[in-house]
């Protein structure tokens, strides 16, 4: 039988007094946002671009492209895995809700938006460059991302989760720059233009362990377009303000630390292969230390085997082997 681990959730408001917590990975991009002597204008100026941007998505009934603005939380999700108490951050997402100023209400946005997590950095940045290393043209390991993708569909699966939220998550992340994408005729009024690809990437599998899908829209008036990893039906199980409120938070933070694509000065072609290589782009006002976030993914996938892999391993690998989603899914069902 299946081990049962405790999860909790914790939430913090992401606005101008930010500071990140000690669990927060430093990778992570609202926290290189949040730190040094620029902090402050940075949360500041990064909010005006999510609440300008939502608001030139969202603009039936809003004249003055004023009548939203956005709030985010920053929702860590904690699993205690022996049972004694101490927990370790599993994963990290963002949360928005909608402020109508017009009808004075408050309207659930996106959970999910960025994803953040110890594990995966451990993944890619221990368990593949060590593969690579000895195994240079090989493919990734057979079960690379599987207990991640179970932890996910674990933490999904509980009660803290489901006593939060609503709906399950969509992640948005950047394209991959080792792919090309190609405009289909499928058009959305909210997501924008469809791309399609030949090939999945090594992201789009990792998170297919995860239980979770991928579809490619360019926004209206967007550079270049968002993957978006969801389970279900992304197109009907959410409305227009939850999809605006998940591209205007994200293509803020592409554009802050991906320029070269979110920010370029045109937009993607028919047939379209991202670059960070690329010229033709726009600064933002905004300081992000992209060599810093690289570094620190290695070193955080080393806490992470430290105080993670390591004390657990016998356990996670025991409760890996055992571990069906769709066993767990019954059980809370029947519960």
């Amino acid at each position: 039988m299946s081990k049962e681990f405790a999860c909790s959730i914790k939430s913090i408001r992401f606005d101008e007094n930010y500071h990140p917590a000690d669990s927060t990975r430093l990778t992570t991009n609202f926290a290189n946002l949040a730190r040094g002597e620029h902090r402050q204008e940075n949360l500041r100026k990064t909010l005006r671009m999510i609440n300008n941007r939502f608001n030139a998505l969202a603009h039936w009934d809003n004249p003055t492209a004023d009548r939203y603005s956005v709030e985010v939380d920053i929702i860590s999700a904690n699993m205690d895995i022996e049972g004694n108490g101490d927990t370790f951050p599993v994963i990290e997402t963002l949360k928005t809700t909608i402020v109508d100023h017009k009808d004075n209400k408050r309207i659930d946005g996106m959970i999910g938006n960025s994803f953040s997590s110890y594990v995966r950095d451990y993944d890619f940045s221990v368990v593949l460059l060590e593969h690579f290393d000895k195994n240079p043209a090989s493919a990734p390991p057979e079960n690379f991302g599987d207990l991640h993708g179970k932890l996910f569909q674990y933490l999904l699966n509980s009660e803290a989760y489901q006593a939060n939220f609503d709906k399950k998550p969509v992640i948005c992340l950047s394209v991959s720059t080792s792919k090309t994408y190609y405009r289909t005729a499928n058009q959305h009024p909210v997501l924008g233009v469809e791309y399609k690809q030949d090939e999945y990437s090594l992201t789009d599998e990792y998170f297919q362990k995860m239980g979770l899908t991928v579809r490619y829209f360019m926004p209206p008036n967007s550079a270049a377009p968002l993957a978006f990893y969801f389970a279900g039906d992304l197109l009907s199980d959410y409305n227009d303000l939850e999809l605006i409120s998940a591209i205007s938070t994200m293509e803020t933070f592409q554009k802050i630390y991906r320029p070269e694509i979110y920010n370029a000065n045109s937009s993607a072609g028919d047939v379209y292969q991202p670059s960070l290589e690329y010229q033709d782009y726009s600064l933002t006002q905004i300081v992000y230390d992209r060599e810093e976030r690289s570094q620190m993914a290695v070193k955080q996938g080393k806490f992470t085997q430290e105080q993670f892999i390591k004390p657990y391993q016998d356990v996670l690998e025991q409760w890996a082997a055992s571990y069906s989603v769709e066993k767990s899914a019954a059980k809370k069902h029947a519960a």
